[in-house]
């Protein structure tokens, strides 16, 4: 068999076997004009909620001021070279330094990308006789990860720490005949649920077994806790957790991530990750422009004040008009609607273009067939005029789809 014959019998995948009708409009968008809440698509003016612009950093000011200057006195290109033969500066160093002390860490290394970050921390930290227990609904970058651990795996149902606990057990069984550790992996918040992963009861359980934590906090990094810390001080277990994974492209608005804990494990992570050590550090201009991301959301704190009025504001609403949110408590606001395929591709559509807002849409397979999920993601860049204009097309929208408008609508080309 050609190799590519499966790609013509798979139908492009899962996903890809949309593509004839979906791309450019429900995959692969184009959102266009200034970064913020209000944006073009398809021509036309669009209340946008699909963006992970937590604190609105994106155009704020000051960040466009401190990344254009990057550039000028620095270009992209700068440093040349992976960090650890060509390609380390002081200002690396420095934001390293700033995001260890504030997650409570003795010690951080960034990341070029955090998706490949993720990949290459689980694939440092675990060896074959090691173990790994994970959430059910890790992200995607976690279970990339996964793949690449050519030891024993066990997946505990979501959030649920009855099948944690007992897959932690599977897990200590084996390592006690083999010498190897255990690494559990969660999420600080799920991006899709908005779900806190329950870090604290998770730590509480070392006191039966013997593991580490990582925790991937992508979208509890700048948003969640008492000084926008994370998830771990959201829940005040710090020091429980033991590798703390953020991404700058979320609350940041930027690219790359970082991962912080003990010296020791940062020192063994910045010197076994493939990923970093053989790619190209950050350039210069994105790291600059981090440093003052970082300190606005540090010095800034009405950012996430504004970012929790706007989500709290607009749940509370959608909650009051009948909307199904899941479990969320954070800021992460789904909408859970039954329907099939072409009942969400036809409301979808008719939000966008007789109501302009755009948000997300999520179908199976990332979810259940029979379910539609619309993610729309809060942010502080959003106005309370902008939530009152979502709830009213919402109200709408909900009709229409009990009423089966939408029923039988079959996709446009």
């Amino acid at each position: 068999m050609d190799l590519f014959d499966k790609i013509t019998s798979s139908m492009g995948g899962p996903l890809g076997q949309h593509q004839k009708w979906s791309h450019g409009y429900f995959s692969y968008p184009k959102l266009e004009g200034e970064i913020g809440s209000h944006m073009q698509f398809n021509g036309k003016e669009h209340l946008v909620w699909s963006l992970n612009n937590y604190l609105g950093l994106a155009n704020h000011p000051e960040v466009r001021e401190a990344d254009a200057k990057a550039a000028t006195d620095y270009g992209m290109a700068y440093p040349m070279g992976a960090r650890m033969m060509s390609g380390n500066s002081t200002h690396h160093e420095e934001l390293e330094n700033g995001l260890a002390e504030f997650v409570g860490k003795e010690d951080a290394f960034l990341l070029n990308y955090g998706y490949q970050g993720m990949v290459s921390i689980i694939d440092s930290l675990v060896s074959r006789n090691d173990v790994i227990v994970y959430d059910a609904e890790s992200h995607a970058c976690i279970i990339d990860g996964l793949r690449m651990h050519m030891g024993k795996r066990f997946v505990y149902q979501h959030n649920d720490l009855e099948s944690c606990e007992k897959q932690l057990e599977r897990a200590t069984r084996l390592v006690e005949l083999n010498g190897g550790g255990i690494l559990l992996i969660t999420e600080g918040v799920f991006g899709m649920s908005g779900a806190q992963g329950k870090l604290k009861e998770i730590i509480d359980l070392k006191k039966k077994f013997d593991f580490r934590i990582l925790v991937d906090d992508a979208h509890g990094f700048g948003t969640m806790g008492k000084t926008g810390a994370g998830t771990h001080e959201e829940q005040d277990c710090v020091e429980g957790v033991d590798v703390y994974f953020g991404t700058f492209a979320k609350s940041m608005a930027g690219i790359g991530g970082f991962v912080a804990g003990d010296k020791y494990i940062i020192d063994y992570l910045r010197y076994n990750m493939r990923s970093q050590i053989f790619a190209k550090a950050l350039p210069m201009p994105m790291v600059i422009g981090l440093k003052k991301r970082f300190e606005l959301l540090k010095s800034q704190p009405q950012l996430r004040e504004k970012l929790w009025q706007i989500a709290n504001a607009l749940q509370k609403g959608l909650k009051e008009r009948g909307f199904d949110l899941g479990v969320t408590n954070t800021m992460v606001t789904p909408v859970f609607l039954k329907g099939d395929l072409y009942e969400a591709t036809a409301l979808t559509r008719d939000l966008r273009e007789n109501y302009g807002i755009f948000c997300s849409i999520v179908i199976y397979p990332v979810i259940p067939k029979g379910l539609i999920l619309l993610r729309l993601i809060p942010t502080a860049s959003h106005s309370l005029e902008d939530v009152q204009r979502t709830l009213d097309a919402y109200s709408e929208m909900g009709e229409k789809l009990k009423a089966g408008h939408y029923r039988e609508k079959a996709p446009a080309a």
